[in-house]
């Protein structure tokens, strides 16, 4: 039995220092994003990657960019099942559901954004749900240019 605790308290610390170094990492890797790309916002990089589940153990930057990739999956499914909602509304503006259906992921959420612009009294419903997928996806090529990089 106390082998069994001996084992499982060095296995908890290794777990804990493998997940800190995680911490570290996305700690780094958002802030040069957001020193390189004026499009990343240094808090909403780092919460949404420590939001994200296996970030906190994350021990490299391809590893990383995987997450931040599976973020961008997760937002543009959830942007897209909302979108469908909001096209189910008969009484929808035709405007609005022109720009809902004419939506690459950072160009379409900028143009989304812009097309509802055009009217004045619209309203985009899809604000926070196209600046979280044009920032996610910033994030994630940032990654993906620091590794090609070198």
């Amino acid at each position: 039995m106390r082998t069994f605790l001996s084992f499982s308290l060095l296995f908890l610390s290794l777990l804990a220092f493998s997940c800190s170094s995680g911490q570290t990492l996305i700690q780094d890797t958002c802030k040069a994003c957001s020193e390189q790309d004026s499009n990343v916002n240094l808090t909403f990089c780092a919460t949404s990657l420590e939001a994200a589940p296996d970030s906190g153990c994350a021990s490299d930057l391809p590893g990383l960019g995987m997450i931040s990739m599976g973020l961008v999956r997760r937002n543009v499914t959830s942007t897209r099942f909302n979108i469908k909602q909001l096209l189910k509304n008969k009484q929808l503006d035709p405007l609005c559901e022109a720009m809902l259906n004419r939506l690459s992921i950072m160009d379409a959420s900028t143009t989304c954004e812009q097309g509802f612009q055009e009217k004045s009294g619209v309203i985009s419903p899809l604000t926070k749900r196209n600046n979280d997928t044009f920032e996610l996806s910033a994030m994630t090529l940032f990654m993906i240019h620091i590794l090609q990089s070198g």
